[in-house]
């Protein structure tokens, strides 16, 4: 349960959808989309807008998520932060998670950077802790290690801080 958002709740249907609808079987990543007496009929004034998140009569969330064998959702990240490398899906937070448990890692933000080669190569922005040291060698091994060489970062960028919206949420459009 730690880590997931529960089940939904009773009177809301939940599926995990593909891009073209499907629903993704259990453990594999697909768009969260909700419908109910409880969802919205659609944003004000915005037809075009709604119709888009209103697909099907599912409310397109934007949201990537898991459902385990128990039926736990669990939110991976955000489809538009989706970085696509060599032809595969790679979420930023998964990266993330892995760096942040490096022990010298302080913050850190994945995003995708255009590469002729990848499609997009896997960035990262790293604030080490004040007194530690890392390399970013070093760094793009304890990703391979942990989750695999495809989420490994191609590209690593030690800085002194990330910039930060106004809600204090690190600013990625910034990062790109």
């Amino acid at each position: 349960i730690l880590g997931s958002c529960g089940r939904p709740m009773p009177g809301v249907e939940i599926a995990l959808l593909d891009p073209y609808g499907r629903d993704v079987p259990t453990g594999d990543p697909g768009e969260l989309c909700v419908r109910g007496p409880l969802v919205m009929d659609g944003y004000w004034n915005k037809p075009e807008q709604s119709a888009t998140a209103l697909e099907g009569g599912w409310l397109h969330t934007g949201d990537i998520a898991r459902r385990d064998a128990d039926g736990l959702i669990t939110i991976i990240d955000r489809i538009k932060d989706t970085i696509i490398t060599g032809g595969f899906n790679v979420y930023p937070r998964e990266v993330e998670d892995v760096l942040a448990s490096h022990p010298a890692v302080a913050v850190v933000a994945v995003y995708g950077t255009p590469d002729p080669h990848w499609g997009e190569a896997v960035t990262a922005d790293i604030v080490l802790r004040p007194g530690r040291h890392a390399t970013p060698a070093e760094l793009t091994e304890h990703v391979r290690a942990g989750r695999g060489a495809l989420w490994a970062p191609k590209r690593i960028h030690l800085v002194d801080a990330l910039p930060l919206t106004a809600l204090g949420k690190i600013d990625k459009k910034k990062l790109r």
